[in-house]
């Protein structure tokens, strides 16, 4: 069942099994904050499970650009367009967010977007691969981020 994320009121629901629960949350509702305000668009996510195409497209995305499969859990997804972009979010369990950016135009960007969370490791699958620079947030606290450009077609 889809749940709309509300940045005002911040919930863990959802995430409950996140060891960085809390900031995790503040991560989300900071991606739903932005999406309001820039797009007027209502970020709702539902869990993995329920929408399996969501999880692949992004898996698929990481394993031909860059070779990548996280170990990590996945709890939540949510995909849609906003701004001329497909978007495709996974939230992990340990606390990481991945983002694929997709623009719908030929020559606009495509980039997948990596978000930590508070309190959490730099996954071992990107330790070694990507430096992250540090953003601070009033919901999510500091969040750190990298991002690589997609080449291919998807």
């Amino acid at each position: 069942m889809p749940y709309t994320v509300d940045f005002k009121n911040v919930s863990t629901t959802g995430l409950e099994s996140s060891p960085v629960a809390d900031a995790l949350a503040g991560l989300r509702a900071n991606e739903a904050r932005y999406y309001k305000n820039k797009y007027d668009h209502v970020f709702t996510v539902q869990t993995a499970e329920e929408a399996p195409e969501v999880l692949a497209y992004v898996n698929r995305v990481l394993s031909e650009e860059r070779g990548l499969a996280f170990a990590a859990r996945p709890l939540e997804v949510t995909a849609f367009e906003a701004g001329g972009y497909k978007m495709a979010y996974v939230f992990y369990e340990s606390g990481l967010a991945v983002n694929v950016m997709y623009g719908i135009e030929d020559g606009a960007k495509r980039a997948v977007g990596f978000k930590l969370s508070q309190g959490m490791e730099v996954p071992e699958e990107l330790a070694e691969k990507f430096k992250f620079a540090r953003q601070k947030s009033a919901l999510a606290g500091e969040i750190r981020g990298s991002f690589f450009v997609i080449k291919g077609e998807y």
